[in-house]
């Protein structure tokens, strides 16, 4: 890099279900301190965020999750039991309705998610054909949703491996990368949330509907989809330590999101004002990394 223009700027953008609505907070924040990205990597809920910024859509998506309400996200329920509790039709049938339904080649800005291939293990890396496709694939949360078939391989959640995609995003061609990890505070808290029923407040109509799911239990221990989400948190927490570890960014976000539970697509505005508290936070950090 030469002293006469400014590092090519990366946004890695972590998975974490719900958690990800506070990607579009620190997007916004960063933003409005002047700092864009040229690049953008994604990994499940933030290859989702991640397609919609490429492609100049985040406004169209802020404004839909900021409406977002509980009877909106058990419309977005679809069940079956072909290889997971749902099947993510209606979620991925309203993105490729309203932000990107196009090749990879017409975003507007480059563009990289992560996926797992379920037959060998891989990591693979998606940078070109059907966008919404890729999203799809990379979302694809084992247990909860369907995995996709895609250029002839079986692909789940690119979280299972790089659930903070700071690699792809140097891959890309970034030279500075601000990640967003969604997991720093989230295990344990949880379990400690179940176990408090802080849902008492929630409408009775609510209540059956997500008992009917398996989100939600009356004899105190965790619901099946709960034990599931934990059990992916630690996953994902100890994967993204790890391969941070080895391939750190130079500025690691990490908005305090763990009240927020796996399906609380709802409380988007509370995901989206945190990620502005985390951008506050490490300013300084930001600041100093576009510096050097």
């Amino acid at each position: 890099m030469t002293a006469s223009r400014r590092p090519r700027i990366g946004f890695a953008l972590g998975s974490g279900s719900a958690r990800g609505w506070a990607h579009i907070g620190v997007i916004r924040a960063l933003a409005e301190a002047g700092i864009v990205p040229e690049v953008i990597s994604g990994c499940s809920i933030g290859a989702l965020v991640g397609a919609s910024l490429a492609d100049g859509g985040l406004d169209q998506l802020e404004a839909w999750v900021a409406a977002l309400t509980v009877r909106d996200v058990v419309g977005l329920v679809d069940v079956g039991f072909g290889g997971g509790l749902l099947k993510g039709d209606k979620l991925l049938s309203f993105f490729e309705r309203q932000f990107v339904d196009r090749d990879f080649a017409e975003l507007k800005q480059p563009f990289g998610c992560v996926a797992t291939d379920l037959a060998t293990g891989r990591e693979v890396w998606l940078r070109d054909g059907s966008v919404a496709a890729a999203v799809r694939a990379s979302i694809a949360v084992p247990g909860l949703l369907q995995p996709v078939m895609h250029d002839g391989r079986l692909l789940v959640d690119g979280a299972l491996l790089d659930p903070v995609p700071v690699s792809l995003c140097r891959a890309l061609g970034a030279e500075i990368v601000i990640a967003v990890d969604l997991g720093s505070d989230v295990i344990g808290s949880s379990l400690r949330r179940e176990l408090a029923h802080e849902d008492k407040n929630s409408p009775r109509w609510t209540k059956r509907v997500l008992a009917s799911l398996g989100l939600t239990r009356d004899d105190g221990l965790p619901s099946m989809t709960s034990v599931l989400a934990m059990s992916i948190h630690i996953m994902e927490t100890r994967i993204a330590r790890s391969r941070l570890a080895g391939e750190p960014a130079d500025v690691l976000i990490s908005p305090r999101l763990g009240h927020l539970a796996l399906m609380d697509y709802h409380r988007g505005q509370e995901a989206m004002a945190e990620g502005r508290l985390a951008v506050k936070r490490m300013m300084p950090a930001v600041e100093h990394a576009l510096s050097i």
